[in-house]
Order: structure tokens, then sequence, then C-alpha cells
């Protein structure tokens, strides 16, 4: 039987790296298929919803959406609440996360000025309010859910992280700096001992 392949463009970013992160820490061998950009288009019919990643199982025809994949590994692997409340607890803050991907993600194609004014635009209203709204439900410590990483703890981590790295322009790197819950999920995952396995590879 051929492995799990995922497959996502060639960065370790976004929703392909916390899919990676999820097999990862579910201890699955994987085949991690990264894609240069120019190969995109030609792939991009092919996908099940013209969009990265795409989990292909054997047997299985392809899955793809961030969210079901974290959801389906997780289920399987003690990496999302049993619990059918607690699960879409956090099923709620994924989709919290990919709402803020899907009004900051236009922004990147954006030329200049417009590029500066919509995100300075952000600055001031959408993303503290995203935070205010992320860091009022997390009820847990240091994970979202209490002591455990789950994989909306995978979710949340690389967004806030795409964020204080200081390289999305006109954003700066502390715009989460006064939301002390989220941050503890982002440095709980940073510090968790499977992610550090990750990168230390």
């Amino acid at each position: 039987m051929n492995k799990p392949k995922l497959i996502y463009f060639d960065a370790p970013v976004s929703r392909g790296e916390e899919c990676r992160l999820a097999l990862h820490l579910a201890g699955i061998d994987f085949e991690d298929v990264r894609i240069k950009g120019a190969d995109w288009p030609a792939m991009k019919e092919q996908t099940p919803y013209g969009a990265l990643p795409v989990l292909e199982l054997p047997g299985r025809p392809p899955l793809a959406h961030s969210n079901a994949i974290l959801v389906m590994i997780g289920r399987r692997h003690g990496l999302h609440p049993s619990d059918d409340f607690d699960a879409a607890r956090h099923e709620g803050m994924m989709q919290h996360v990919e709402d803020l991907r899907g009004v900051v993600g236009p922004t990147i194609r954006m030329n200049e000025p417009e590029k500066k004014a919509a995100r300075e635009a952000l600055v001031e209203g959408y993303l503290p309010a995203w935070a205010r709204s992320a860091e009022k439900n997390i009820l847990g410590e240091p994970f979202f859910g209490g002591t455990k990483l789950n994989v909306a703890d995978l979710k949340l981590h690389m967004a806030v992280r795409w964020f204080i790295g200081g390289k999305v322009d006109y954003i700066p790197a502390t715009i989460f700096a006064a939301y002390p819950k989220l941050m503890r999920v982002h440095d709980a995952v940073r510090d968790h001992p499977g992610v550090k396995c990750w990168y230390a590879r």
C-alpha cells in the first residue's frame, strides 16, 4: 500500500503546513509533495475544488480543504475532541482562521498603493476585531481546549505566525501582542516537542 500523499506549494506556510504538522504529530509516514507555483495552473483543474492542500489516501478519492483534512486526521489520531460539542467549538475557531485568510489573502495580489491602503485599513479595523473574537473564545491553557494540543491549535499557530514574523507589508509584527491567550496558543505550539521535531529535520 502506498503512503498517504499531501500536496501543497513548496513553502512552510499556511494551510499546507498545518496539515503537514498534523500528519507528523499523528505519527503518519506520508509523502510530502511540494509543487512549484509555475506548475500549479496545469494541476488546478485536477484537484477537487481547484485549490490546495489535497490529501490522497490509498483507495480513497482525493480529500481537499484544510479543515476537512485536519479534522479527519484529528479524529483518527487523537488530535481533535471526541465530544461533539467540544469538537464543534474547535471547528468554529478553525473557521475563524479561514475567515481571516479570506479577508487578508486578496491583498497579496494587490498592487501599490491599493495594497498599502487595504492593509492599513485591516490594521485599524478587521485584525483587532478578529483577535478579540479569538481571544474571548480561547478557554483553555495553554492550548485552545486545555493542556492537550489539537489540530485547531496548529491552525491558530500558523495564522499568528504569519503576521508576527514581520514580513507582511504594512502590518506590524506586534499586531496581536495585546492578546495574551492568542499568543500563548502560538507559543505553546511553537514549543511543543513534536513541532520542534518537525522543524529540526
